[in-house]
């Protein structure tokens, strides 16, 4: 089966809890903390693995999750790191933010690797508080929550030619007489289901070609197969159009007027990509007639070929790798379209948000509700210590500038507690 684009929501593994312990032993007075620290959750991460050519295992894992890191143990123990979660992709793999539509990585080499969701750091034990000040700290942390992200993975294939045209023109036939490929062929009208990928060698040079599904005229807005597959148009450094020139079902010209405006509508940049025309069925009868009209209104160039006899594709293939040969590298996307060159920036500097509802004081913010879940609130010394954490954000003085009283509730995610002067 194969699939090129599906939705997976993420979690990555908690960070383990700090344990709060001291050093009790006979004959040591005063033994001090001893509690450790807690493991890092586990990573998840994609990593290229150039077996694959489609996504179908995310079709049955949609949500993955990682492991939590082990708790912190007494005696000065830290808890174990957890393994991180690698998931195989195919080269050409694209992991995109669900919510920014950012890309967080453009995965195209073999073992190229990305963290896409970050397991969370261990909680600290009360060991790690210890200071001269305070050598004997009664409170430890919770592990930091794990990072959970929704993506986008989708697959673009890595091919440096693309055979489009309408169907049945013959890209099947064309991608099996050069490559090793074997797509299924039929004497009857059908169109390809799925994108094929063939190697062609031409002496001491060789090159990926991508046999494309059929389009048909709406194809970019989901007519027929859609603009499922022209996407794996994008990465191709040719576009090489194969037209029926017997014109037996339709006007050769007409076909390749509906499928140039097609690629346009999906992605304007495809028609500056170089592209070659390649005119097959030149053994029916009428193709040298339907050519010359042909070659009369086109401008690039035209490789007359019978894929069914193997006539003409020499000159094809020899042409296509004289043209890879002379065209640089260019990237897929620009830089501003990665979320690790995005600059953010925030109107606001708060870390939080206040909203008042009757006599409830709700506080929101990442920050705030991170330093709740990972704040133990088991004893005094503990609540203490994130009361002045929240002290330092400011969250008191803005309270009391928008009139809390004694007695009002303050809550934070499902935490209540009373506002006392």
């Amino acid at each position: 089966m194969f699939v090129d684009e599906m939705i997976v929501e993420l979690y990555a593994g908690d960070g383990g809890d700090g344990c709060m312990a001291f050093r009790r032993e006979k004959y040591v007075a005063l033994g001090g903390p001893f509690g450790g620290n807690g493991g890092k959750g586990s990573d998840i991460i994609f990593k290229v693995d150039p077996g694959l050519n489609t996504l179908v295992d995310f079709k049955y894992r949609r949500i993955i999750k990682g492991n939590n890191g082990e708790n912190g143990l007494g005696k000065g123990k830290h808890g174990k790191n957890a393994e991180d979660i690698v998931i195989p992709v195919p080269e050409g793999t694209i992991v995109t933010d669900y919510d920014t539509n950012l890309i967080i990585a453009d995965l195209t080499k073999e073992g190229e690797e990305i963290v896409v969701a970050k397991g969370g750091r261990g909680g600290r034990g009360n060991m790690a508080f210890a200071t001269q000040s305070n050598p004997a700290p009664k409170y430890a942390e919770n592990g930091e929550p794990g990072e959970y992200r929704k993506v986008k993975v989708e697959l673009k294939l890595m091919a440096d030619v693309g055979l489009v045209g309408m169907p049945s023109v013959g890209k099947s036939t064309i991608i099996s007489k050069i490559s090793a490929s074997k797509p299924k062929i039929a004497d009857y009208p059908f169109t390809t289901l799925k994108p094929n990928l063939g190697v062609v060698k031409v002496e001491d040079y060789s090159f990926v070609v991508a046999d494309l599904p059929g389009l048909i005229e709406g194809a970019s807005l989901g007519s027929g197969l859609g603009d499922k597959f022209l996407k794996h148009i994008e990465r191709t450094k040719v576009i090489a159009h194969v037209i029926d020139m017997s014109g037996y079902t339709n006007d050769p010209y007409n076909d390749y007027v509906v499928i140039n405006k097609e690629l346009e509508k999906f992605n304007e940049n495809l028609l500056k990509k170089k592209q070659i025309i390649i005119a097959n069925k030149m053994d029916m009868p009428n193709s040298k007639e339907n050519l010359e009209k042909f070659k009369s209104k086109v401008k690039e160039p035209i490789y007359e070929i019978s894929a069914i006899k193997g006539e003409g594709l020499d000159k094809v293939i020899h042409a296509l790798a004289e043209t890879l040969k002379k065209l640089p590298k260019t990237p897929l996307y620009e830089n501003d379209k990665f979320e690790s060159h995005v600059l953010y920036k925030f109107e606001e500097e708060k870390p939080y948000t206040i909203i008042r509802e009757n006599d409830t004081w709700i506080v929101k913010g990442d920050k705030v509700e991170k330093l709740f879940k990972m704040s133990r609130l088991d004893t005094d010394e503990a609540i203490l210590r994130f009361s002045n954490k929240l002290r330092k954000m400011g969250i008191d003085d803005e309270l009391r500038e928008r009139g809390i009283k004694e007695g009002d509730i303050i809550k934070i995610l499902d935490f209540e507690f009373e506002f006392k002067e």
